[in-house]
C-alpha cells in the first residue's frame, strides 16, 4: 500500500481508489445485515499504520454518522472519531505473526497427543 500511494503512476492511484471503494461498500453491506454499526474498527498492517486510508475510508462511512478526528488519526490514536460521531473509529493493534504462531503451536501439539 505504500509503494502505491507513492506511485506517480495512474494504475496505482486506480488500485487505491478501488481499495478504499471496496471497504465502503463492504461497511455498507455489513451493517445493512447487522442492522447498523457499534464501532468501526482499523487493524492490522494497513489499518494500524495508514492515516490516509483511514481518512479515506472515514470519508465513505459518513453517511453513518462518521466524524473524523483529523489530529487523533494522524496521531495513531486509539480513538480517531470526533466524540459527536455516531460510530466510533477505532484503531486496534495486532500481531499476525504470534496469533499464527499460537495457532500453529495449538494444531500441532493437538496433533501430537492424538497420535
Amino acid at each position: 500500500m505504500r509503494e502505491l500511494q507513492a506511485s506517480a503512476d495512474l494504475a496505482a492511484a486506480l488500485a487505491v481508489e478501488y481499495f478504499v471503494y471496496r471497504i465502503g461498500l463492504c461497511a455498507g453491506m455489513l451493517a445493512a445485515a447487522l442492522g447498523g454499526l457499534d464501532a468501526f474498527v482499523f487493524t492490522a498492517g494497513i489499518g494500524e499504520n495508514s492515516a490516509s486510508i483511514r481518512a479515506r475510508v472515514a470519508e465513505k462511512l459518513a453517511w453513518f454518522g462518521v466524524s473524523l478526528d483529523p489530529a487523533a488519526n494522524k496521531a495513531g490514536k486509539p480513538r480517531i472519531s470526533h466524540t459527536q460521531s455516531k460510530v466510533p473509529l477505532l484503531v486496534v493493534p495486532t500481531d499476525e505473526e504470534l496469533t499464527i504462531a499460537r495457532h500453529t503451536l495449538s494444531l500441532l501439539s493437538s496433533s501430537v497427543a492424538v497420535h
